[in-house]
């Protein structure tokens, strides 16, 4: 995220004559135009320092009536706002001094107005041209779609807007995490378009594929029912071109917390005339978590202030089936096919041997026994077995001094056991371990699973800061883990570290930096463990049960 300081001048002229659409006093039976109507503006943070504010350029507007029953604020740039109280915040975002024509509406019985207007000459410095960059391109008239990401889990979720709890859950999905890749109930969103259009004074947006969804947590302000989709006689300002505004993030999500142990960027973007990208809960204004070239996380407060909604796009289409990821990397420099039947090869592996609870209460005793490690059939078993005496026995393989890599795409194929208590991983530890010991070394959990949920599977990082339980870790839902094959993943390069299961991301990528452990080699590790933290209570009836591998690959 980057430190910007923004200077912001605002120099508010006098206010322009007032207009009226009735005479003054017109009343016809029960239609009354308002009369008296005037508009006032502070600048937020102006004092004797800082006479053109706090540098945020937000203005407060405060429009005063008689006999009026709402007000209609139109703000010169392309945004509207509507406010019973007459009161309401506008942040100017266009970069430079610009001139605003600001016009409110008092709106009477029968719908007629009278209106009053002033200009506000505003100076912004704000700017996150990164950003914009990244939603429509570089060049001018330069467009973007961006799609619903159906593909991964967690493309939408729900949280609380400024309640804490301890740790930090205003800003992230705490209350509804869980879904998963093209989520049935949400199959009539995946439609969706959003396109955004570089022009030489900003951005436009438009939606051009319907229809828009509408959670039950707004459903019931509107009438309307809840967690369905609806059209635009329900979701009025659905279509139509719109413009966008940039501006510093202030919602505390943003200015205090992180997402997956990174801050939000500190950017917000507000779609006028009420826009919005497919999830309609009567709000415009978007909190940039991240973006890049081709995937975008957004926060957005529901109107009321009550909910949080979180929002992943993509500007690939995801197509069901089909992952849809690429890979910085396609050079296949080091690979494990498990083809010759035996032991595995020592080119390659060595064995951890030995009991003691490895650190977590494990109940195994390690060995490099061919009934607990062997290749048959193109296939690496790993297998774990109960000893006879109340014991178990399995097999712990690793790469350390053998194969060890620094960045790449590591791709392994395999199919976890099914049995309670056992913990199958596959993960990677920094060769430097001897020397800094864990967790300074590091540590890549590719993919661990529990002893009591096999339909789930973990990612996890493990560092100095980040260990233990506190390890910044994801889960993904894989029904069919132990009775079919499937692909995990670790994209491993110099800025960020993403883990994926059939080339669907598991969570947010996580940024690497100088500062993280993960810039030196680090060897592989190939293991199921018995019960501990991880696995649980064992099966009483447990007899053995496999890991099986087909392949290993990295590519760089």
């Amino acid at each position: 995220m980057k430190n910007m300081k923004y200077y912001i001048g605002l120099v508010l002229t006098l206010m322009l004559a007032s207009t009226s659409c009735q005479e003054d006093d017109a009343r016809v039976g029960e239609i009354i135009a308002p009369t008296n109507v005037s508009i006032a503006a502070e600048i937020v943070g102006a004092d004797a320092d800082n006479p053109y504010g706090d540098g945020s350029g937000t203005v407060n507007f405060t429009s005063t009536a008689d006999d009026e029953i709402t007000y209609q604020f139109h703000f010169g740039d392309g945004s509207e706002g509507l406010s019973p109280t007459g009161e309401i915040e506008h942040r100017f975002s266009v970069t430079g001094l610009n001139t605003y024509t600001i016009v409110v509406n008092a709106v009477g019985t029968g719908g007629v107005i009278s209106s009053t207007s002033m200009n506000v000459e505003v100076f912004s410095s704000f700017s996150d041209l990164e950003a914009v960059n990244m939603l429509a391109g570089t060049v001018l008239g330069e467009t973007k779609t961006w799609y619903w990401a159906s593909n991964i889990p967690t493309h939408v979720g729900l949280g609380p807007v400024e309640e804490d709890y301890g740790n930090g859950e205003f800003a992230y999905e705490a209350w509804w995490n869980s879904i998963g890749p093209w989520d049935e109930e949400k199959s009539c969103m995946y439609t969706n378009e959003f396109v955004f259009t570089r022009l030489e004074e900003g951005l436009t947006f438009e939606q051009t594929e319907g229809p828009a969804f509408i959670p039950g947590t707004y459903a019931g302000v509107i009438g309307v029912d809840g967690d369905t989709c609806h059209d635009e006689s329900v979701a009025t300002t659905m279509f139509g071109l719109k413009s966008v505004t940039f501006g510093p993030s202030t919602s505390k999500a943003a200015l205090e917390g992180t997402y997956n142990e990174q801050p939000y960027r500190g950017t917000a973007f507000e779609i006028s005339d009420g826009g919005f990208m497919g999830w309609y809960v009567g709000a415009s204004s978007y909190d940039i978590i991240s973006v890049t070239e081709d995937f975008l996380e957004v926060r957005i407060i529901e109107a009321g202030g009550v909910n949080a909604w979180y929002q992943k796009f993509t500007s690939t289409r995801p197509v069901e089936g089909e992952g849809g990821f690429e890979s910085v990397y396609d050079n296949l420099i080091w690979a494990d096919e498990f083809d010759v039947d035996g032991a595995p090869d020592p080119n390659n592996w060595g064995y951890d041997l030995g009991a003691g609870g490895w650190g977590n209460q494990e109940s195994q005793t390690y060995t490099n026994e061919l009934e607990n490690a062997r290749i048959e059939d193109g296939i690496l078993k790993i297998t774990a077995k109960a000893d006879g005496t109340g014991g178990y026995t399995s097999a712990r393989l690793k790469s350390e001094n053998l194969q060890e890599f620094t960045y790449g795409r590591v791709e392994i194929r395999a199919k976890l056991p099914s049995s309670e208590g056992t913990w199958p991983a596959i993960w990677a530890l920094g060769a430097n371990f001897d020397t800094v010991g864990w967790p300074a070394c590091g540590e890549i959990d590719i993919m661990e699973q529990t002893g009591n949920d096999k339909s789930t599977t973990l990612s996890t990082l493990h560092f100095t800061e980040n260990f233990g339980g506190e390890g910044v870790t994801g889960s993904t839902e894989v029904t069919n883990s132990t009775s079919e094959f499937h692909n995990y993943t670790v994209e491993w390069t110099p800025d960020n570290i993403q883990f994926l299961v059939d080339d669907n991301p598991v969570h947010n990528s996580f940024d690497n930096t100088e500062s993280t452990p993960f810039n030196d080699d680090f060897f592989f590790i190939l293991n199921v463990a018995m019960g501990g933290t991880l696995g649980g209570t064992i099966d009483s009836e447990f007899a053995e049960d496999t890991m099986e591998i087909d392949y290993i690959r990295v590519y760089q």
